[in-house]
């Protein structure tokens, strides 16, 4: 892992990352989450019956929306021209739940791997304002980063042998 923090300049202050002499190539990342839940709240999400309407397509939506607009909602990113957003939704029965993934994809010259994590964090957060009305019980669980690749820092997790 570097010691060496990007966002810091040496006075300490945050700065934005100069991109510009970097070279432009194929990055992706993909990210996951789950949202715990109640057996009944599952069911009634998978009967299509919730009083909000469509789960599972209004969080698809939202997490690719918010995926677009990380740069506005996080400090410093860059604003990236994404070539493909993908978020899954898949119920789960063991763990309780629905267990959220999304790709990220672009050739450019930074990584996406927080345009990934953010349609991931909406996609949970807007599973929780839709049920929330029938689960306050519910909980956003494990949030990171599952792969990367592209850029200068190469792949992760690392492949075998590397």
């Amino acid at each position: 892992m570097s010691e060496k923090l990007t966002h810091i300049d040496a006075k300490g202050e945050a700065r934005m990352v100069d991109v510009s002499d970097k070279a432009a190539t194929a990055r992706t990342a993909t990210a996951e989450g789950f949202v715990s839940m109640a057996p009944e709240t599952l069911a009634l999400l998978q009967s299509g019956e919730a009083p909000k309407g469509d789960v599972l397509a209004t969080a698809r939506i939202a997490g690719i929306m918010a995926a677009k607009r990380t740069h506005e909602l996080i400090p410093l990113c860059h604003q990236l021209n994404l070539t493909k957003v993908v978020v899954d939704l898949e119920p789960s029965e063991t763990p309780v739940g629905v267990r959220v993934t999304a790709e990220a994809k672009l050739t450019g010259q930074t990584g996406v791997e927080m345009e990934a994590l953010t349609a991931v964090s909406v996609a949970c957060l807007t599973l929780y304002d839709m049920l929330k009305a029938v689960d306050r019980d519910m909980s956003i669980e494990g949030v990171r980063v599952t792969h990367k690749a592209g850029g200068r820092s190469g792949e992760y997790p690392p492949k075998k042998g590397k």
